[in-house]
């Protein structure tokens, strides 16, 4: 794409609703050593078009490139602001202008925040975070480059770690190499693993935590409103108090907006993904952020013990919490012990090439077609569908373990029940097994096996599958009424824990350079 030539922002601009109130400029701190910068992280191509264009020949563009923001620029081809799905939803839809006579410029950030292409790829995420927005426009030489957007930032990390951890113990070596002369490194090992897989969902919504609720039967136009009022990106369809579907900002630009319907006239139900992937108030913070990952979503709807929906969670609370979570348990010792370790793992993953089929496109939940498609008639499959299936067991400690996995490979499936369950009887793999709707306990033991597990528990209409886990000396977890497995506990060592908490390590690695970039 050619390179769009700009200035960079005034430092006496502000960033409105996409800025943290502060005059927008690049870090300070440009990365040196080993520390990740903005450029080794993978950006995406910046969409730039003029600020004259209309909402809705933006939209379609936006579409096209399967892009879910796009940046502005005035007549002389300076960056003026940015346009993002939020903006569409809250600021066209919600307040029913035309999209064929509004002028992006009327709505959109006006001098957006940006860095730089050598600014820590930490203070990038930090920047989001506090402003509490996705995306950041990487400047390079006066010119823009790139746009940075949070979900790359943690979904490329997290695929890199998970890649990294498949190598075994050459990883485990290269991100201990160095601190074993450090006092206590198991004991920050127990600390850490109790300290972060632990915290709930529970811990982070309070009682006032806001929700958009919409019907099924409203019009869109509705929707965007009620996320306008609440300052949220979407909005969750309830029938009789039970989660049907999830509408949001991005699903009202791509399958709305850019195919030219009217938000006044199309129904929710029409262009909402049904039955979306749900967490509940007792699913672990980093479990929610693995299943966001896995699922390539940015909301996370949460219902309590009856389904009745309490919260709904974006990628970036999720994020926050995370990065709450170790600030809250690194300390003294234990913390540079956690600093060393963190930052070998991180560039002994950052060092490997990202899955070979790991999708970097920004998500579009269903296929989109821009001319001459019915899409009234059409609905949307939820978003994670097709090659990942979530799962669920309880140990013998009654912790429920909910993950989702992918629906085609049965040795990726038993590596994830062992990564909660910990090492049992000298690392022996457990069979996995679950019931059908005859009562009759089916063996998950090939491929296909899965496959039809995940067929059956689609045809039932199931969210997650309920697993039963049986090993060789014939212990056996078995369900209860609500969930199917009893598993066995263990202190896990520092490989298997490396192994097991790919999620967490890359969580961990962001928060630990937070840290460190605050001091």
């Amino acid at each position: 794409m050619k390179k769009t030539t700009t200035k960079r922002p005034s430092k006496k601009s502000h960033a409105a609703e996409n800025g943290n109130g502060k005059p927008p400029s690049p870090s300070s701190q440009p990365g040196d050593g080993g520390e990740r910068t903005v450029k080794k992280v993978k950006l995406s191509k910046a969409l730039t078009i003029p600020d004259g264009t209309t909402v809705t020949d933006a939209c379609r563009r936006m579409a096209a490139r399967r892009v879910d923001a796009v940046l502005l620029t005035d007549s002389s081809a300076l960056l003026s602001g940015i346009l993002t799905d939020k903006d569409v939803a809250t600021r066209v839809v919600a307040e029913g202008l035309s999209p064929d006579e509004t002028h992006v410029s009327k709505v959109m950030t006006r001098n957006p925040i940006f860095v730089t292409s050598d600014t820590l790829a930490i203070d990038a995420l930090q920047k989001m975070i506090q402003g509490k927005f996705r995306h950041l426009p990487v400047v390079e030489n006066g010119e823009v480059i790139a746009i940075l957007d949070i979900t790359k930032c943690l979904y490329d990390a997290i695929a890199r770690v998970e890649k990294a951890s498949q190598q075994g113990s050459a990883i485990a070596a290269a991100a201990v190499e160095g601190v074993e002369h450090q006092r206590a490194p198991n004991a920050f090992i127990d600390t850490l693993r109790e300290r972060m897989f632990k915290p709930s969902l529970s811990t982070i919504l309070g009682e006032n935590t806001k929700v958009a609720i919409t019907s099924a039967s409203d019009p869109v136009h509705v929707a965007a409103k009620r996320m306008q009022e609440l300052r949220v990106s979407s909005s969750v369809i309830v029938t009789e108090n039970k989660i049907q579907g999830i509408l949001t900002s991005k699903d009202i630009l791509m399958r709305v907006m850019a195919p030219n319907l009217s938000p006044e006239s199309t129904l929710v139900e029409k262009v909402m993904t049904p039955n979306p992937q749900c967490a509940t108030l007792e699913t672990t913070i980093i479990d929610a952020l693995h299943m966001m990952h896995d699922g390539k979503f940015l909301h996370l709807p949460v219902v309590d013990k009856d389904g009745n929906v309490v919260a709904c969670v974006d990628v970036l609370q999720i994020t926050h919490a995370a990065i709450s979570l170790v600030e809250s348990s690194s300390s003294g010792n234990v913390n540079d012990v956690a600093s060393t370790i963190m930052q070998k793992f991180w560039d002994s993953a950052f060092a490997l090439e990202p899955p070979e089929d790991y999708d970097t496109n920004s998500e579009v939940s269903g296929q989109l077609t821009l001319d001459g498609a019915d899409t009234t008639k059409s609905t949307y499959q939820s978003a994670g569908f097709g090659n990942s299936f979530t799962f669920k067991f309880e140990d013998l400690n009654g912790q429920v373990h909910r993950f989702t996995s992918g629906s085609e490979n049965q040795d990726e499936l038993v590596s994830a029940v062992m990564q909660r369950i910990g090492p049992v009887n000298d690392g022996e793999r457990p069979r996995l097994l679950y019931e059908d709707d005859e009562g009759d306990k089916i063996i998950i033991a090939t491929n296909n096996d899965l496959a039809a597990a995940v067929s059956y528990a689609r045809s039932a209409g199931l969210k997650a599958l309920k697993l039963n886990l049986e090993f060789a000396d014939s212990t056996k977890l078995k369900p209860n009424t609500d969930i199917t497995t009893k598993q066995k506990t263990s202190i896990v060592s520092l490989r298997s824990g490396i192994f097991a908490g790919a999620v967490v390590l890359t969580s961990i690695s962001i928060l630990v350079y937070l840290k460190r970039a605050n001091q």
